[in-house]
């Protein structure tokens, strides 16, 4: 495949991952702090978030086994999670995320643990989506 259309299809996928709001105006700022010198900082910053973010969906699993279920506990992990998701830009994923806090804060082990699944089913999805748009950048540099 050639250049140009490489770089196109990255501009559409990351143009639909705006559109359809998986991610916000703060993956935009990422991208404006990349440059020449650090080509690749964008794809870092969100390699660094899934890193980290995996220990945390581990602890969120772990307690929700726990019994008894400490809702503060697991409103303290989701809160992390959420505030890692804003800072890449992760939008649909923080917005999934703010049901949990309202399902810990009424106690609500049955909501807390779909909406996890749904988190954890969106955090899913926007890595694959990011995967394959960092991969056509590559291919089109």
């Amino acid at each position: 495949m050639d250049k140009v259309r490489l770089q196109r299809e990255a501009a559409f996928i990351r143009s639909s991952l705006l559109d359809q709001g998986y991610l916000d105006e703060q993956f935009i700022q990422l991208e404006e702090l990349q440059d020449n010198d650090n080509p690749n900082f964008v794809e870092e910053v969100v390699t660094l978030f899934y890193t980290d973010s995996a220990r945390l969906i581990y602890n969120i699993d772990q307690a929700l086994l726990s019994n008894p279920t400490d809702f503060t506990k697991l409103d303290d992990y989701m809160h992390q999670f959420k505030g890692s998701c804003s800072s890449i830009g992760a939008k649909k994923v923080k917005n999934e995320c703010n049901g949990f806090g309202e399902y810990c804060e009424a106690q609500n082990y049955d909501g807390c643990f779909r909406t996890f699944q749904q988190i954890k089913q969106e955090y899913i999805n926007l890595k694959k989506k990011l995967e394959t748009y960092f991969q056509l950048l590559k291919e089109a540099a």
